[in-house]
């Protein structure tokens, strides 16, 4: 049985803002990626006779049949390739659930890349997208990584030139929030129908940082602040402790701050409480991505 170790990235949200509500009930969004070398490691075994496919996880609160999405990447591989071979997935969780930092997005990519690996049949990028924006919003970013910009739902990726790296502190409380939870509180607040799926019509574009690192603006700040006021009350703390930027990530409970200096970010893991779980990380060029994506 042949088998490959893969690193499943993280990735924090340098901005979000909801454009509105779609007509196909999707929201049109606008955001801007970055991978961290946060990741938990997934092992893929490719069998060399018939099969299905089975994921096993230890985390027991994640699903391991078709509400997963590895395995239902592994599926659509399977069907797009026509391969009947039996795989196994094995996957170590490190990145929070529910978090916003997308490990279960960033694991069906991995789980992609490995069977192309492990088979030597690579897909084209287009199609290797399109299974990506079939299974989740997040998922095609995993699968360009380093800085992207995310436009639609998310699942329209475009690169962006990697800024200089950086320290990465990320803190995940004790609890988290479903992306669809999050998107029912806001839904309250909208006023309208997105109309626009160009990615020239930016609209909050010039809120994003474009060139540097600077301030980010997620529309999910107010209603995760308001329902944990802690949270907010951290991502001021770090800003005060000489963060470049702070904020929260994608539709979770996770805060990230970006720091030019090892010094500063241990400097601000003080503020943040003992019964949390904090990784001091850093960011991660479209290079290092795929570079690391191979585990020794």
């Amino acid at each position: 049985m042949a088998s490959l170790h893969l690193r499943a990235f993280a990735k924090i949200n340098l901005g979000l803002r909801i454009l509105g509500r779609r007509a196909d009930h999707y929201h049109e969004i606008r955001t801007m990626y970055q991978a961290i070398s946060l990741a938990d490691e997934v092992r893929i075994e490719l069998g060399s006779k018939p099969g299905g496919a089975v994921v096993e996880t230890d985390d027991p609160g994640i699903p391991s049949g078709p509400e997963n999405l590895a395995y239902r990447a592994c599926e659509a591989w399977r069907k797009l390739r026509n391969s009947r071979r039996a795989v196994r997935i094995r996957i170590a969780k490190t990145i929070p659930s529910g978090s916003g930092l997308g490990g279960a997005s960033s694991d069906a990519a991995a789980t992609v890349f490995g069977l192309e690996r492990l088979t030597g049949d690579r897909l084209p990028l287009v199609s290797r997208l399109q299974i990506g924006a079939e299974l989740g919003s997040d998922v095609p970013f995993f699968m360009v990584g380093g800085r992207a910009l995310g436009c639609g739902r998310g699942e329209e990726v475009y690169a962006l030139p990697d800024l200089p790296l950086r320290k990465c502190l990320v803190i995940f409380p004790s609890y988290s929030q479903s992306t669809r939870e999050a998107y029912a509180e806001l839904d309250s607040q909208l006023t309208g129908q997105a109309k626009s799926r160009n990615m020239y019509s930016f609209g909050t574009w010039p809120q994003f940082p474009a060139d540097d690192w600077g301030p980010a603006e997620n529309d999910f700040e107010s209603i995760v602040f308001a329902k944990w006021p802690e949270l907010g009350k951290l991502k001021r703390q770090l800003l005060r402790a000489g963060a470049e930027m702070a904020s929260l990530s994608g539709s979770g409970t996770a805060v990230f701050a970006i720091f030019d200096s090892a010094r500063k970010l241990v400097s601000a893991q003080r503020w943040v409480p003992p019964q949390w779980r904090s990784f001091a990380v850093r960011t991660l060029t479209r290079a290092d991505c795929h570079g690391r994506l191979i585990a020794v």
